[in-house]
């Protein structure tokens, strides 16, 4: 992107002969759905996981916080690195790299070998993301780019909510080590995926002059990895580790300040809207992944659900992100994005005020079910309007940046999320003994029932009280000038 700005030649836009586009089209909609399955199926096979692998409560929290901090860190570079080595051969090494980690996801031993695979998932996904959806973009022509992108979309939402239904279906038929079939499906995915990209996609040189902001990224990782571990590290070593990770991030911003080719242009939060929407998406999907990845593992370890009986939890939000989304775009276009930015958003925060006041009752299907779909509905009224004031906050030439701003916003929100809200949850636990082996652990005897009902309380409310914010800024920062 800095280069195009500076004037740089412009690499072509045809990566593949007309007849060819379809084909090139699905490449991306396989390799995409590999990582959108895998970030949806893990909260839901995270007990099954931790059993499996003898996991503590801060180990499962990296399951996916080190695949969140790798994405997170690195997407922005892996856009770059697409653009200096061409756009098909970085899709390829992300491709390649993401099925030979989920390979070491589904044969891990241990912990540590679990969350090292799941780091490996994270890099490769920071070049996939931006991957696919860069390949689109120079497959088709501009008059066609937009209902390819939608149908890339839409089996995106497909198939991120087709996740918990196959690591429900895998631990049926297999509840101790069922969860290992669920990575080892990404197998298939992405050799389709690899062979439609090299039977394909022409040759693609790149652009050597391109330049990759190494050290922000490295000083990005370096800063949220520390922030995230000593959340979930012990409270000795919390506030030192915390204090060394937010010193390396004010390290990153003057760094993004004074680098010639940064990762992050800092002069596009001088926008009021941009500043606005990044910061209501960073407090929005902070409550949103908290839930997420919280809610399975309280109703698997204590509240009799079983992993399939997710997907009448989350299914129903995310057919109707999928099927409401035009509609609730096409309404913002007309009526403004700011009512239904707050209006989703505090549904969103009422049906998370809701689990937490009934989570000590421990009824998944009469209490956590309805909210749940409350949530989805709130979700679906905003999804599509800010994907538009980010993309209309933003020049033309800012485009790009403004999307990839905004989406390593979304992930850093659900790592700080998994970290924090797991230290409250252990924290409202309180104690391990005999009738309270722990949070997330299954066990049905009423102490541990109602233990885990207090620990998810805590983690609803400060969901709640994020979702409610991120209505606020909402309609701060979209609000109309005198």
């Amino acid at each position: 992107m800095t280069a195009r700005a500076s004037g740089a030649t412009s690499v072509p836009v045809a990566i593949c002969a007309p007849e060819h586009r379809q084909a090139i089209l699905w490449a991306a909609i396989l390799a995409s759905s590999m990582g959108f399955i895998d970030s949806s199926v893990t909260a839901n096979a995270l007990p099954a996981m931790r059993a499996s692998l003898a996991a503590s409560l801060p180990q499962a929290q990296w399951f996916s916080g080190i695949y969140l901090l790798a994405l997170t860190s690195l997407i922005l570079v892996g856009g770059a690195l697409g653009d200096r080595f061409g756009t098909a051969r970085g899709f390829g090494m992300g491709i390649i790299l993401f099925v030979v980690s989920s390979l070491g996801c589904a044969l891990a031993i241990s912990p540590e070998t679990m969350i090292v695979a799941r780091g490996l998932q994270g890099v490769a996904a920071a070049l996939m993301v931006p991957g696919s959806m860069a390949i689109i973009g120079r497959a088709f022509p501009r008059e066609e780019r937009g209902a390819a992108l939608g149908l890339w979309a839409a089996a995106s939402i497909a198939t991120a909510s087709a996740g918990p239904i196959l690591a429900g279906l895998c631990l049926m038929v297999d509840p101790v080590s069922g969860w290992r079939w669920i990575f080892a499906l990404n197998l298939p995915l992405g050799g389709i995926s690899l062979w439609l990209l090299a039977r394909f996609a022409l040759a693609d040189q790149g652009r050597p002059g391109v330049p990759i902001d190494y050290i922000g990224a490295a000083l990005a990782t370096l800063g949220f990895g520390l922030v995230a571990y000593g959340l979930s590290a012990e409270t000795g070593e919390s506030l030192a580790l915390m204090a060394v990770g937010f010193a390396v991030l004010a390290a990153f911003i003057v760094w993004e300040a004074r680098c010639p080719a940064p990762m992050i242009r800092l002069s596009m939060f001088r926008v009021r809207r941009f500043s606005a929407i990044n910061l209501a998406t960073f407090l929005l999907y902070f409550a949103v992944t908290g839930i997420g990845f919280y809610l399975p593992m309280t109703a698997v370890s204590a509240w009799g659900a079983d992993a399939l009986a997710m997907v009448a939890a989350f299914l129903p939000g995310a057919l109707m992100i999928a099927t409401l989304s035009t509609r609730m775009g096409k309404l913002a276009d007309r009526l403004g994005p700011a009512r239904f930015l707050v209006c989703g958003a505090v549904l969103v925060a009422l049906s998370q005020a809701g689990l937490a006041m009934t989570a000590h009752e421990a009824l998944y299907w009469t209490r956590a079910v309805p909210l749940m779909w409350l949530s989805g509905f709130g979700m679906a009224l905003l999804v599509a309007p800010l994907t538009t004031v980010v993309m209309t906050s933003a020049t033309d030439a800012d485009q790009g940046a403004a999307s990839g701003i905004n989406n390593a916003v979304a992930r850093a929100a659900s790592l700080l999320a998994i970290a924090l809200m797991g230290r409250m949850a252990a924290a409202g636990y309180g104690g391990i003994g005999a009738d309270t082996p722990g949070f997330g652990v299954i066990a049905a005897t009423p102490a541990h029932i109602a233990a885990t009902g207090v620990g998810f309380s805590h983690i609803a409310g400060l969901a709640a009280i994020a979702s409610l914010a991120s209505a606020l800024v909402s309609a701060w920062g979209l609000r109309k000038p005198r």
